[in-house]
């Protein structure tokens, strides 16, 4: 069994300021499978916007830090908005 089956893809959606530091919107992400959120968050080292009120979507279903992603799953990060 070849080595790149092992690992799973995901879609990463980043909105707002978190797509400014992140460099781009969308990211196309390898991981193990069972990989949490927090996970992910931890791999594209932006893991403190969990304190700060981050949402995070599959699909287009919210889910909670913990949730697993599987493979060919939309994550979408959604930071919180300031008013102004």
């Amino acid at each position: 069994m070849p080595l790149d089956s092992v690992f799973m893809q995901a879609k990463v959606l980043a909105f707002g300021p978190l797509a400014e530091q992140m460099g781009a919107r969308e990211h196309l992400i390898e991981l193990l499978p069972n990989s949490s959120i927090r996970f992910v968050l931890e791999e594209l080292g932006i893991e403190m916007w969990l304190s700060q009120g981050l949402v995070v979507s599959i699909n287009g279903n919210k889910v909670a830090e913990d949730e697993p992603v599987n493979d060919g799953d939309e994550i979408a990060l959604l930071p919180p908005v300031s008013g102004g």
